[in-house]
């Protein structure tokens, strides 16, 4: 069953194999941990940053959606995000404002992928 959620999980840039390593393979662990980011406000706070020019702010935005992407292995969110605080981070702002359509399709497809897996409809 591991391997096949794997695969269905796979295409909302969700790399459950390398979640499974990190939550060291507790299932249960990793799901309710992953779904409190349906609730989590890091993009929005990031996309109200940069509507109003608040680099500094989107910028720990990012970095702040950068980490929880990354300790749950919503691997296309997590790398979206990288290139986005890395950018704010160098002073980049007309390229974080370009990426930030990158980063607002992963984060669509990370709570598609985690809504599935919530509602069991993968």
């Amino acid at each position: 069953m591991t391997a096949t959620l794997a695969d269905k999980l796979a295409p909302y840039g969700i790399d459950y194999v390398d979640a499974m390593e990190r939550f060291e393979g507790n299932e249960a662990l990793f799901e309710r941990l992953a779904l409190k980011y349906l609730g989590d406000t890091h993009f929005a706070g990031l996309v109200a940053a940069l509507e109003v020019k608040d680099f500094d702010d989107a910028y720990n935005q990012a970095h702040s959606l950068k980490g929880v992407a990354g300790n749950l292995s919503l691997r296309t969110l997590y790398e979206a995000a990288t290139y986005e605080s890395d950018a704010l981070h160098a002073g980049e702002y007309e390229a974080a404002e370009k990426h930030l359509p990158q980063v607002e399709e992963a984060h669509k497809k990370a709570v598609e992928g985690l809504e599935a897996l919530r509602d069991g409809t993968l």
